[in-house]
């Protein structure tokens, strides 16, 4: 399982469009093949920088999820939202606890 956390900032006042944007994106994501999980995450003490953690059953099903019409579509809209890149970090899950 595989784990990648994006951080990206976003410019004044166009947050919103950019988390509706990623909620659409998440929720597509839930579809499709070797998905496990996400989040979408604003830092208390930066409004306009989120960061974005996805789990996977591996990369390649991240990577095939690139190829999706949605997430081609949330991609163009979300582009002119941020501001520079974004940074991406990948994981490989070793151990995992969850409640219940």
């Amino acid at each position: 399982m595989m784990t990648v956390v994006t951080q990206v900032s976003l410019k004044q006042g166009r947050e919103p469009e950019w988390d509706a944007a990623m909620r659409e994106r998440l929720s597509t994501a839930q579809d499709r093949p070797g998905w496990v999980g996400g989040q979408l995450l604003i830092p208390l003490d930066g409004h306009n920088r989120r960061t974005i953690i996805g789990t996977w059953q591996s990369r390649a099903d991240w990577e095939s999820w690139h190829e999706d019409a949605t997430f081609a579509e949330t991609r163009r809209r979300m582009d002119g939202l941020q501001e520079g890149r974004s940074e991406m970090t990948w994981y490989e899950v070793v151990s995992e606890g969850r409640a219940g």
